[in-house]
């Protein structure tokens, strides 16, 4: 009788054995079912993740569009006395607002920075007195041209640089790290030493404190300053190759990219670039540069 009574008890045993075992199973298959499917999920968010940028309709959908511009580089992207950013790059960045029926945050950003800015979705556009050139054409996508660019060096008057190879063994020259007049130098005349600042007023101080015996910059900037500040020459008035300046947007953001060429194209046949000009820059330069900064419509002469 014991003996039945333990043979039945180990069968049923054995049977709720085998079936947990079932259920088990169920769960496993389940699991595994659930595994594949999260793992498809996470390629797709993974596939997406790498798209920081908002397209033109979802800047148009949030009402604001965020632009990255220089806040200390007087005439064309600075803060005012008044806490209101201003300059040539400004002024473009505000019709582009205007016709785009959006408000704006401006973003202040420093030459090192402005690649990070949009490979981050920081900012939707960098209008930072931005030069173009084909290693951050790699990292960025620029629309079409609105100015003229290119290198140049300002001196003392006290010893006017002319030309690099005047520069002694100890002599020290000043650029803005990230700047297209550091990747020059770099490259090209590897035995000049540096003085790299991260911004132009620290650059323009150390100038000044006679840090160094000259600054290599954008012509536009150097002959500004000289312009504005007694006491400096522009020595090498164009160094190296004459480039362009130009609105950027993160890598692949097609439908921003396009919105903004076709509008420096329509804005082109009104010349509003001159009329930025000769509102931003014409107190500092005059009437003598207008026509050699200034790109209408996307064209380079």
């Amino acid at each position: 009788m014991k003996k039945s009574i333990f043979v039945k008890a180990l069968a049923i045993l054995t049977a709720a054995v085998l079936l947990i075992a079932s259920f088990a199973g169920c769960a496993g298959n389940e699991s595994g079912t659930s595994n594949s499917t999260a793992s498809t999920a996470d390629k797709a968010d993974s596939s997406t993740a790498d798209v920081v940028y908002r397209t033109l309709d979802e800047i148009k959908s949030s009402g604001k569009i965020k632009i990255g511009v220089f806040s200390d580089k007087n005439p064309f992207g600075y803060v005012d006395e008044n806490g209101e950013y201003q300059g040539y790059d400004v002024y473009f960045a505000n019709r582009l607002v205007k016709d785009l029926g959006v408000d704006v945050e401006f973003v202040s950003t420093e030459a090192a920075s402005r690649v990070e800015f949009l490979e981050t979705g920081k900012v939707d556009i960098v209008l930072a007195n931005f030069t173009v050139t084909d290693e951050r054409a790699e990292k960025v996508d620029f629309a079409l041209p609105y100015m003229n660019v290119a290198l140049g060096v300002v001196s003392p008057d006290s010893r006017v640089i002319k030309s690099l190879d005047e520069l002694k063994a100890d002599d020290e020259v000043i650029v803005i790290t990230g700047t297209t007049a550091e990747t020059y130098l770099t490259e090209k005349y590897p035995n000049i030493k540096l003085q790299k600042y991260d911004t132009y007023a620290n650059a323009k101080t150390a100038l000044e404190n006679g840090q160094a015996a000259a600054w290599a910059n954008d012509n536009t900037e150097v002959i500004a300053y000289a312009l504005q500040n007694k006491g400096y020459t522009v020595g090498i008035p164009e160094l190296g190759s004459k480039d362009t300046i130009a609105p950027a947007v993160s890598k692949g953001n097609k439908t921003l990219l396009d919105w903004i060429n076709s509008e420096i194209e329509a804005l082109g046949k009104e010349n509003f670039f001159h009329a930025d000009y000769e509102a931003t820059l014409t107190g500092t330069y005059g009437s003598d540069y207008e026509e050699k900064l200034v790109v209408e419509g996307g064209k380079v002469n």
